[in-house]
């Protein structure tokens, strides 16, 4: 079968070309890279939320998912003029400019490139070194059963309403679940990670015999549930919400009401079926910036338990 060398996607007042259109990506149901193009056109306020004034990795698989996947932090020479972009500097003293999405157009650019995955920083270009979002990462253990996912989940719920904070749950794309909260951009990395460790030990004082905080892998017990406090470390990522995750079946990191998460099934959430799901609820994180939340209960926490972030 012929295939097209190039379309021309308009996306709001910019034209995005897409080289390749009919290569296979996803070889489970044979979803190609125009697909994931519709995708990311279904869900253009969503994604645009997520990423907005981000620095943002790109996750890019060349010949599709089943291929080589290539970490890409730095936007290539001859990109278009109207891609915004962000300077993030590293220990080693380089620097890079990061894609900085502030238009659908630009997610288009990047699956041009081949990107599948979107994993932005958990700050934004007015203050790279201030964090404005708080991570918790719920990664169960390879013999952890997702139904303790479940229950961790509702006891994180239960200490975030104690602390009168919102939390925006979403599925990860993987087995477990992320939930974020917009926080105040006060703190650097390094206190918003002694924060989320202070967290993570709370939930574990409730559950012990379900989480664990254990820090090195290999001294985890493989039927647990770690809360993964350092998604909040510096230059650390995980997929945004609606990011496509690079695997055959092409599930989507998603986001969720918490009284879903009961029944959610999360490898159910394809970019064969979020697209209507999203047409028919929104983007269920619409209101995340709205309020952004103070670290300071958290932080006297970690004081009152001797937590120091760069020794865990």
């Amino acid at each position: 079968m012929a295939k097209s060398s190039a379309v021309e996607i308009e996306v709001g007042d910019r034209t995005v070309r897409v080289s390749n259109p009919d290569r296979v990506y996803f070889p489970a149901r044979g979803e190609t890279k125009l697909d994931l193009v519709r995708y990311y056109l279904a869900v253009g306020d969503g994604i645009v939320r997520a990423l907005r004034e981000r620095p943002c990795m790109l996750h890019r698989f060349p010949s599709g998912v089943s291929g080589e996947k290539v970490h890409q932090k730095r936007v290539p020479n001859g990109a278009p003029e109207w891609l915004q972009t962000v300077r993030v500097d590293f220990p080693s003293g380089r620097h890079a400019y990061e894609l900085c999405v502030t238009h659908p157009a630009e997610v288009i650019w990047a699956v041009q490139m081949s990107t599948v995955e979107f994993h932005p920083w958990n700050s934004r270009r007015a203050d790279t070194e201030r964090p404005d979002e708080w991570r918790i990462d719920l990664d169960p253990m390879p013999d952890c059963p997702f139904s303790t996912v479940r229950k961790v989940a509702h006891t994180v719920h239960e200490i975030l309403d104690e602390l009168g904070i919102t939390g925006w749950p979403k599925t990860s794309g993987g087995h477990g679940l992320h939930i974020y909260v917009r926080i105040e951009p006060r703190w650097g990395f390094q206190e918003v990670r002694r924060a989320a460790l202070a967290f993570a030990r709370e939930v574990e004082r409730r559950m012990p015999d379900e989480v664990t905080t254990t820090w090195w892998r290999k001294d985890r017990d493989p039927s647990k549930l770690f809360v993964d406090y350092n998604q909040n470390a510096r230059d650390h990522t995980i997929a945004s919400a609606y990011s496509v995750r690079g695997v055959p079946e092409a599930v989507v990191s998603t986001p969720i009401r918490w009284d879903e998460i009961d029944d959610v099934e999360p490898r159910e959430f394809t970019i064969a079926t979020v697209p209507a799901r999203f047409a028919e609820l929104g983007d269920l994180h619409a209101d995340i910036d709205d309020t952004a939340y103070s670290l300071e209960t958290l932080l006297d926490w970690a004081e009152r338990d001797g937590l120091d972030a760069e020794a865990e």
